[in-house]
Parts: C-alpha cells; sequence; structure tokens
C-alpha cells in the first residue's frame, strides 16, 4: 500500500503542478482539502480526471463517498487498490 500511496502523492504533484512539494512532505493521512494540503474543488476535479486516467477509476461528484475517498491519500489509494481487485 506504501507504494501506492506513493504513487498518488507523485500524481498530485504532477497533476496539480505542486513542483514546490516533495512526497515526503505530504502526510498520507491528513486531509487533502482545508488545514491539510489546502486543495480546492478545481484541484479535486483535476486530481479526479488524473485518477481516472492513470487507475481507470470511476468517480461521481456529486457522491458522499468519493468525498470521503478524497479525505487523505490513505483514502485514495485503498480506493484505488479496492478497484483493481
Amino acid at each position: 500500500m506504501q507504494s501506492l500511496e506513493l504513487e498518488i502523492k507523485q500524481l498530485i504533484i504532477s497533476a496539480l503542478a505542486l513542483e514546490d512539494l516533495t512526497p515526503d512532505a505530504i502526510d498520507a493521512t491528513a486531509p487533502l482539502f482545508g488545514e491539510g494540503l489546502g486543495l480546492d474543488s478545481i484541484d479535486a476535479l483535476e486530481l479526479g480526471l488524473a485518477l481516472q486516467k492513470r487507475y481507470g477509476v470511476t468517480l461521481s461528484a456529486d457522491s458522499q463517498e468519493t468525498r470521503q475517498h478524497f479525505s487523505s491519500v490513505n483514502a485514495l489509494a485503498h480506493l484505488v487498490a479496492g478497484q483493481r481487485v
């Protein structure tokens, strides 16, 4: 799971052009929005598209479940791992 978390951290950095961050600087359990990484709704859309392209995951923008998946890198890794099975 750690390698998947690292991949997702790298995807976040590249998809959102956060070159000033390194994967090590992103806490896998910290919130992606608000107090944590500080992403916004536009970032969520871009990240969702990047996840769809890279891993083939399907997300619904209005779903409460999607909001839970986007809560942290760890949650995204569980989503991707679950859809890979």
